[in-house]
């Protein structure tokens, strides 16, 4: 008897554990406590409205004192200017506090704790000031209604635009959650009953039918079928799965059943070991916004200190009506405005130059990384060269070449590889016999491998070779070569080449211009690899490397500097993630997309210098922002408090708003004034 949940409980299942996993996710997703509080969708809704909100209050209430050209004051009106801004207190300011309440539990008050101050001030005094004039009429006393409004909006302002790019880690590992089924048919007590995959433990042995996706990695232990594993090699056939037969979660199970036992569940599963990496390398906060942060925690506890010693100092002196308003302007005056853009704005300006020269950014690390990059890990095919192979050479150990090319080409019939198609119409120039192969299954680094006429074949590298101790005569052509095995005995082998991209040579060589170590990582032959990186003067070669030693490859680098991987997509995707800067070249497939801190949209390599060189000017403008954002704090606080009055020198809350406003207009035009540098050739 099959026990299944009803549908909508599956469904309501999975959204649950979706909704766990992805709030995982997004608290893990910024160094800043306070933003994991704050959902996409909750943050538009709440600026939209406070943007609403805001313009009735700056219309309706005076700017620091100041009646503005555009004010409208009638009876009650500022009443109505009081109405709307308790509305957008408790619309705009509420992700602030939680934030805050996040920094001040974390014991790390930063941004969140400087910008609620900044509203808690601005807000509770103004209500003070309305009711003191409204009611008691002994003096005027100032509100902060204006300063209140255009704080929250410009705060939500820069937050979502930072939120745009600190989401897309959810959102990549969201794409790659949705790959895996909902629910898995599990064997228990020799019946099939249906559970959650978040339910799922390795051993246990789970069904798969016909079209379904895979909801872990496994084994096959019965059953035979033909799998899409298009998602993670990039080969749109289906490959042979049959006893023994290893299968990875969210892949595709084509026209048969299979039993298998599962392996790597949950966290340990390929695709779960991608979302935690893409989590942490993609949600890292960059250089500059580490620094920002640090300086709006020493702003918070600076304001404070000011303004209490303003408080204590003007008390005995001047009465408790101006020591108050003294503490307050201080206060007012720490309002991060301008700091709170200084380097939103400049990441956004950065993502529109990039995009507009063919460069898609998805990660705002990219740009402090890339101005410390020391190596560049480069695939060879598909990136260095064209990857349009031809067929140069056919060594005939056994058999006749017809034969030979037809089993090749059987092997390679249905596969996108460039290798295999290369192979495959170069069969049909020479009308070899046309064979069909079943139980075709890639081998990871090596080739591929298939049966014909019921004979099994293999189509490998001399690494495979090497690794599975088969005696071969190496062929001394130039290029790359590929083995055709039968019985452990080696009967052809097919040498093939393509060309270097029109690029590559200038490319590397404006890396070592700037200081980067260009670095050759490829799955093919040493002697092939070592000819192409003559032709590009580098030094560094790691040939016959799989996908797995990539990543420690990555790592080992890592060790000595900051590394930049450049790949094709395919099979490169957990070492593209590893990597501290990651450029996907062209298509690729979805899960490299998703690894990728860039991706170059069309195959031209000097367009990473190009973005190299943007990226440092962006961080350069990302430090100036900092300085003026920061520095009026700096300048503007002791003078709110005082400090100079024994020269006559008190700064006017007026004057200070008019300053707090420069500085954040100079900001945003310095985030404008960042252009794209002069192109590479």
């Amino acid at each position: 008897m099959t026990m299944n949940m009803q549908p909508h409980e599956h469904k309501h299942a999975s959204q649950a554990m979706s909704h766990h996993d992805m709030t995982a996710h997004h608290q893990h997703m910024s160094d800043d406590p306070g933003m994991a509080n704050m959902d996409m969708t909750d943050m538009k809704r709440r600026f939209w409205w406070s943007v609403i909100l805001m313009i009735p209050i700056i219309v309706l209430s005076p700017f620091m004192g100041m009646t503005l050209p555009f004010t409208l004051t009638f009876p009650g009106s500022i009443w109505f200017a009081t109405l709307f801004a308790i509305l957008l207190y408790f619309i705009g300011s509420k992700p602030f506090f939680d934030g805050a309440k996040a920094e001040i539990k974390a014991k790390k008050p930063a941004m969140m704790c400087l910008v609620s101050m900044g509203l808690l001030v601005t807000f509770w005094y103004s209500i003070y000031a309305v009711l003191m004039n409204q009611f008691f009429h002994t003096s005027h006393i100032m509100d902060f209604l204006w300063e209140f409004a255009t704080l929250t909006v410009i705060m939500l302002l820069g937050h979502r635009i930072e939120m745009t790019a600190t989401m897309q880690a959810g959102d990549a590992t969201a794409k790659l959650q949705a790959l895996l089924p909902q629910t898995a048919h599990v064997k228990h007590d020799n019946q099939m009953m249906d559970m959650p995959i978040s339910s799922l433990k390795s051993d246990m042995i789970v069904q798969v039918l016909a079209g379904e996706a895979f909801p872990a990695d496994g084994v096959v232990v019965n059953g035979h079928s033909q799998v899409d594993e298009s998602l993670m090699t990039g080969e749109s056939h289906l490959i042979d799965k049959h006893k023994h037969s290893n299968v990875v979660g969210g892949t595709i199970n084509g026209n048969g059943s299979l039993l298998i036992q599962l392996t790597q569940v949950g966290a340990a599963s390929f695709l779960g070991q991608l979302q935690q990496t893409l989590v942490m390398s993609q949600s890292a906060k960059s250089r500059v916004e580490t620094i920002a942060d640090r300086v709006a925690s020493w702003l918070f506890w600076i304001a404070l200190v000011i303004a209490l010693i303003a408080l204590i100092v003007w008390l005995p002196l001047r009465g408790v009506s101006f020591a108050t308003n003294i503490a307050v302007t201080v206060l007012v005056i720490a309002c991060p405005h301008a700091l709170g853009l200084a380097v939103p704005l400049v990441i956004q300006r950065t993502k529109s130059l990039a995009a507009a020269q063919g460069i898609l950014i998805k990660n705002r690390k990219a740009l402090s990384s890339a101005t410390q990059v020391k190596f560049a890990l480069m695939d060879k095919t598909g990136t260095l060269t064209t990857g349009k192979f031809s067929v140069t050479h056919l060594e005939i150990y056994k058999g006749d070449k017809n034969q030979a090319l037809s089993l090749m080409a059987a092997l390679d019939k249905q596969s996108t590889h460039p290798l295999a198609q290369a192979i495959v119409a170069y069969a049909d120039q020479h009308a070899a016999p046309n064979q069909t192969a079943t139980e075709v299954e890639n081998l990871p680094g090596y080739g591929v491998a298939g049966k014909v006429n019921d004979t099994y074949y293999l189509l490998v590298s001399s690494r495979y070779l090497a690794d599975h101790d088969i005696a071969f005569t190496p062929v001394v052509q130039d290029g790359t070569v590929s083995y055709l095995l039968a019985d452990k005995q080696v009967i052809a082998a097919v040498v093939q080449s393509d060309s270097l991209r029109d690029t590559a040579k200038d490319f590397v060589k404006q890396l070592l211009k700037q200081g980067i170590t260009p670095v050759l990582v490829t799955g093919d032959n040493i002697k092939t690899a070592q000819a192409v990186a003559n032709q590009l003067t580098i030094d560094a070669v790691h040939a016959e490397v799989s996908p797995q030693e990539k990543i420690a490859l990555v790592a080992d680098y890592q060790k000595r500097g900051r590394v930049m991987m450049i790949g094709d997509g395919i099979n490169d995707a957990p070492a593209l993630a590893q990597a501290n800067l990651s450029v996907a070249i062209g298509a690729g497939t979805q899960v490299a997309q998703a690894s990728a801190d860039t991706v170059l949209i069309a195959n031209h390599l000097p367009k990473i210098i190009d973005f190299l060189a943007l990226a440092k000017r962006a961080n350069v403008k990302q430090i100036e922002n900092l300085w003026w954002g920061a520095g009026y704090n700096i300048i503007a606080m002791p003078l709110a408090a005082g400090i100079l009055s024994g020269f006559g020198i008190l700064l006017n809350p007026m004057i200070g708003a008019i300053i707090m406003s420069i500085s954040t207009l100079i900001v945003a035009l310095n985030a404008m004034t960042l252009n794209t540098p002069a192109k590479s050739r």
